[in-house]
């Protein structure tokens, strides 16, 4: 009888650790803000197994008006980090944040100019405009890059309520917003625009960076690569293979958005390029140059964006988990 009872509790406590081991890494990712197409390939690569499949045990925290994800990385309520741009990053680095970014899901930054069709030449005519509606912190970031390179005059700068209404009802107006939000907004109210991706007028930042603590990076870099991999693999399969699934989690975190909304921003993505494009083609989505990131850096300090002491580079961003490939393979059975 001992020697059955002493043989069950072993095998109870093998299978225990068996279920233990099937669990995977336990991972907690924040996104920047409700759940969108943006945030696609993480959704993917929860919905369709992929992060179990690499050993992950993921969650995903969305973010939102009222939700501020930032400091829960740094104080590991969070281990990865969906962010905006390298701005953020350049903070945390001056401020001696520890936290690093390991990959750059978006190749272009999203952020446009928006007009009406017709009302302006081109990107340069827009410096003509009266009105031009920004955000607070729009005003301290890339519109002193405008300022600088571009010849556009503070006293054009109106805020913006995030609310459509003054550009509507101004046919000379010009908006800020995202590739695949305002403009879609606009023309479902009637509108024809067009939109001016500052990325392709030389803002080279990044965008959708996810961030992680530097103490992952030293003490656990197997399991950040395997997130960055399975996040790769999941980009992949949500642009190119079936994304119903992953579509199935967003609209169950953001019952607001719809299956329609997702397939308009889903289309702009993958028409502007914004995630596999440039460096992406031959090293895979998420690649990472640190040339750029320097580059973007010294923009923004000429701009006068960033201020103060001069940063290290290193402590910005690595390259060390992408441009490896990952991902290319799937692309090529999906997307022959």
């Amino acid at each position: 009888m001992k020697n059955l009872l002493g043989a069950a509790i072993t095998a109870l406590s093998l299978a225990m650790s068996a279920q233990l081991a099937n669990a995977g890494d336990k991972v907690t990712v924040g996104t920047n803000w409700l759940a969108q197409a943006g945030h696609g390939g993480f959704y993917q690569a929860l919905a369709d197994g992929t992060y179990e499949k690499y050993g992950l045990d993921v969650t995903i925290e969305m973010g939102g008006p009222q939700v501020n994800n930032r400091p829960m990385l740094a104080a590991g309520r969070l281990d990865f980090l969906l962010t905006g741009n390298l701005l953020l990053s350049f903070h945390n680095v001056a401020n001696d944040i520890p936290t690093t970014v390991v990959a750059a899901f978006y190749q272009k930054d999203p952020q446009v100019l928006m007009a009406h069709e017709g009302a302006y030449k081109d990107f340069n005519d827009l410096t003509n405009a009266p009105t031009v509606l920004l955000a607070k912190d729009s005003q301290y970031s890339f519109w002193l890059w405008l300022v600088k390179e571009f010849g556009f005059k503070d006293e054009q700068v109106r805020p913006y309520g995030y609310s459509l209404a003054q550009f509507l009802s101004d046919e000379k107006a010009v908006q800020q917003g995202y590739a695949f939000a305002e403009p879609l907004y606009a023309e479902k109210e009637g509108a024809k625009v067009t939109t001016y991706l500052l990325a392709d007028h030389g803002y080279s930042t990044y965008a959708n960076t996810i961030e992680t603590r530097q103490e992952l990076v030293d003490n656990n870099p197997d399991m950040v690569q395997r997130f960055v991999d399975a996040t790769i693999v999941g980009w992949n399969n949500f642009l190119y293979g079936d994304h119903s699934k992953a579509y199935e989690l967003i609209l169950k975190d953001n019952p607001d958005m719809s299956a329609e909304t997702l397939d308009s921003e889903l289309a702009m993505l993958k028409k502007l390029e914004l995630i596999d494009s440039g460096d992406t083609l031959e090293k895979g989505i998420g690649a990472i140059s640190m040339d750029r990131v320097k580059e973007f850096y010294e923009l923004a300090v000429k701009a006068g964006i960033v201020t103060g002491d001069k940063i290290e580079i290193s402590k910005v961003a690595t390259d060390a988990f992408v441009n490896k490939g990952v991902g290319l393979d799937v692309k090529k059975q999906l997307n022959p």
